[in-house]
């Protein structure tokens, strides 16, 4: 019995080492709705033996209530997880399933085909090696089938199967299969895919899924599953791109280990060859490259490594390591796409947090160049971008980070933004090459610092952010507040809102985009005015939280002082000095804080004022102690 129990152990154990060594392939499905896409994922599931048998008479039940075969099995159900889809017959979240064969391992993404889905098709394409679209043999090519590849397209996908589905009611028509593919591909060398790969399929009756049918003796090609096993992934094609490893972590075990840990993105590297550190642009040599299993003569792209290098360099996370003689580029403008993910819509000057393999900077988006209409590839002029809309943008981040065009390399070229509030991914978006000024313009070295302007003036510089509803009397105290300053020897500044709009912001309306412009333009020239060594009072709604703290990511470290000035909204609309809320309740005054746009109130001010049970003046004096308490002022 021991020596049963040996061989049966053995086999296990080799079955696992075989698993593990299969190499990966992802790929998604896509088309218009009732095309298949489902029915095609849950045949290879089946057909592949990955069903248990308590999936298999779950299924069966599943069919008889669900179904749409007659009591026969509905291998679409296999994949429609929701019980939305389930009752409307339609795909709406990303299915993701996992199946494997004896040549491969695989992960299937189940893409929805509605455009309200544009985003959850996105982020199933997103690590995508093969597209999978889908054609309704009866139907041909749809908006809906150029819209995807154009996604596909845009996503970088380069290897496409076009999956001619329901050859069965056409009577597997070779001209009906030839007339499409033709159509097709005519279309897709506008938009850049070449290498496609066309499959006339029966999906529910199982015609070239894993075996040539008779029903097309006119066809040679590949069946569905020969062609996912042996088409080249796109692991091989990294690994003879150029060298690419973002630091996830320094390595610091003890004093005499330092290595730099990351996923190598691109190519492969060998101890003793010459890499340069990105942004810093410092070289040195690879001197181990070290993993759990121990040392290795050479890596590659996809595995976990360690490297040490031979020079004491300083290397942080968010860098990227590149060979020496084939380096990333570095910039902090760019040209790119983003597909805007989010219900509040994309507004240009709005900063977020951009997320780029292991970095994490700040970003603004400048008004889109245009948005592209995905049914029909037009390029429209555009304001902001609404969820689901993809556009052109240019934008700037905080500091230089090395990168790649998407087009060379997804993971060195895609990032994600994240709202600064929520921590929501409300955007992705795709590099395409550094603009030119990021190049050529650079910061001019001065002699003349903040430091000495303030030592000059006797004081700590600071910016006092006054933010309220209109009526809640910012401009007044903000302005009392300057002339004790003023009495107490100090170099100041006001700037308010309505004096600012009549000059710098004249331009600028009142619209969500037009009101984040205004506030980042305020700030820019608050910051200016600190470092020249003054305290600066600003006095606008300022409504939104984040471009508050665009505002305060500007100061250093204690320099930016918030100040709520609260009063609630009855209070405020009854003084309505400037006749501005009625205007607002009329209808005459669209997108006024507080009636038709939102206030967002700080967090976590440096201090909050009532106006409800404080005069002005008192809540001035109640500014000069804070500032007092803060050491602005003796």
């Amino acid at each position: 019995m021991a020596h049963v129990s040996d061989l049966i152990a053995e086999d296990i154990e080799q079955y696992l080492k075989q698993h593990e060594h299969k190499s990966l392939l992802r790929f998604i499905t896509c088309g218009s709705v009732d095309d298949g896409k489902s029915t095609v994922i849950g045949r290879l599931l089946y057909e592949s033996k990955m069903l248990f048998e308590d999936q298999l008479a779950a299924i069966e039940a599943d069919s008889r209530k669900w179904g749409t075969q007659g009591g026969e099995i509905d291998f679409a159900l296999l994949v429609d997880g929701l019980a939305a889809e389930r009752e409307q017959g339609i795909t709406i979240d990303v299915a993701y399933r996992f199946f494997s064969t004896d040549r491969r391992k695989f992960i299937v993404a189940d893409t929805p085909g509605h455009e309200q889905y544009t985003r959850n098709m996105i982020t199933g394409a997103s690590t995508a090696d093969v597209a999978v679209i889908l054609i309704d043999a009866r139907k041909g090519v749809l908006t809906q089938t150029r819209r995807h590849s154009y996604l596909v397209s845009l996503i970088g996908i380069k290897k496409v199967v076009l999956a001619i589905n329901k050859m069965d009611l056409v009577g597997y028509s070779e001209q009906t299969f030839r007339d499409i593919e033709e159509q097709y591909r005519a279309f897709a060398r506008q938009i850049g895919l070449t290498d496609i790969t066309a499959i006339p399929l029966s999906a529910l009756r199982g015609d070239n899924m894993l075996q040539h049918s008779d029903s097309t003796p006119w066809y040679h090609g590949p069946t569905l599953m020969g062609y996912l096993e042996t088409v080249e992934i796109e692991e091989t094609q990294q690994q003879a791109s150029d060298f690419r490893l973002p630091v996830q972590w320094v390595n610091r075990p003890n004093l005499d280990f330092r290595g730099f840990t990351g996923t190598i993105a691109a190519g492969m590297i060998r101890p003793d060859d010459r890499v340069r550190v990105l942004p810093s642009g410092r070289e040195s040599r690879v001197a181990r490259i070290v993993t759990a299993d121990g040392d290795l003569s050479q890596a590659v792209a996809g595995q976990s490594i360690t490297l040490t290098l031979a020079d004491e360099v300083d290397v942080s996370r968010g860098d990227v390591i590149c060979k020496a003689e084939a380096p990333a580029e570095v910039a902090d403008q760019f040209e790119c796409t983003v597909v805007w993910m989010a219900e509040e819509p994309l507004l240009p000057g709005r900063p977020y947090l951009l997320k780029l393999g292991t970095s994490t900077v700040s970003a603004t988006i400048t008004e889109p160049k245009y948005k592209v209409n995905v049914n029909t590839m037009e390029h429209l002029a555009a304001k902001k971008l609404e969820l689901n809309e993809i556009g052109v943008c240019n934008l700037a981040l905080d500091r230089p980070i090395p990168f790649d065009a998407y087009g060379t390399n997804r993971e060195t070229g895609g990032f994600i933004l994240i709202d600064r509030m929520t921590n929501s991914t409300v955007g992705a978006g795709m590099l395409h090459f550094a603009l030119r000024r990021a190049h050529n313009i650079h910061l001019q070295p001065v002699d003349v610092n903040k430091e000495a302007r303030a030592a000059q003036k006797g004081q700590k510089p600071a910016v006092l952010w006054f933010t309220g509803l209109s009526g809640a009397g910012k401009s007044t105290i903000a302005n009392l507040v300057e002339k004790k300053l003023h009495a107490l020897g100090r170099h100041t500044y006001l700037l308010d809102g309505d004096n600012v709009r009549h000059g710098l912001n004249k331009d600028l309306g009142f619209t969500e985009a037009d009101r984040v412009e205004n506030i980042r333009r305020v700030a820019e020239v608050a910051r200016l005015m600190v470092d020249a060594g003054l305290i600066v009072m600003t006095a606008f709604i300022s409504p939104f939280r984040a471009e508050r703290q665009l505002a305060r990511s500007l100061m250093a470290e204690g320099e930016f002082v918030e100040i709520h000035v609260d009063t609630p909204l009855e209070v405020a609309e009854e003084r309505d000095v400037k006749g501005l809320y009625k205007k607002a309740r009329r209808g005459e005054l669209l997108n006024f804080t507080g009636i038709d746009s939102p206030y967002e109130p700080p967090a976590a001010p440096e201090l909050r004022v009532d106006t409800m049970y404080n005069t002005a003046d008192q809540a001035a004096d109640q500014v000069i102690r804070k500032l007092r308490e803060l050491g602005f002022i003796v």
